[in-house]
């Protein structure tokens, strides 16, 4: 017996999309449905997957053209590779800031500075260079 198929308002609910977006995906070559329920697209249960990796790729400033590449890449595929190297380093300078930015929240959610702002540990953060480490406390 072959794997239940979903609806595409089903697909839209469970992944956080519109309908719209599902087609707008299947003509991108994103997604592609299993057929048909009467007018309604189905998909197998592993497009959740898909669209979860696109939305993933979205988040992190992947266009849709370069989504979809990724889907066709092969190993041969260099350039498609530096393009990801690339953007691997980007996110890891994402993830430095905001790992700064979240410790110094953290401390500042406990400092007893009057302007909070003015904390040396506070300011600290955003006078080193990138580091990942959090602002020590007072």
């Amino acid at each position: 017996m072959g794997e239940a198929l979903l609806d595409i308002a089903e697909v839209a609910e469970r992944a956080g999309v519109t309908p719209s977006a599902l087609r707008f995906y299947e003509k991108r070559a994103l997604i592609s449905p299993a057929g048909r329920r009467g007018l309604r697209r189905t998909y197998r249960p592993d497009v959740l997957e898909r669209l979860a990796f696109i939305a993933c790729a979205q988040n992190a400033g992947f266009t849709i053209a370069e989504i979809a590449r990724f889907l066709v890449a092969t190993p041969d595929d260099t350039r498609l590779r530096a393009k990801m190297a690339e953007k691997a380093r980007e996110l890891e300078e994402n993830i430095e800031r905001l790992n700064r930015m979240r410790a110094s929240l953290e401390h500042a959610s406990t400092c007893l500075h009057e302007l909070l702002v003015d904390c040396p540990a506070f300011r600290a953060a955003f006078a080193r260079p990138l580091t990942g480490e959090p602002a020590t406390a007072d």
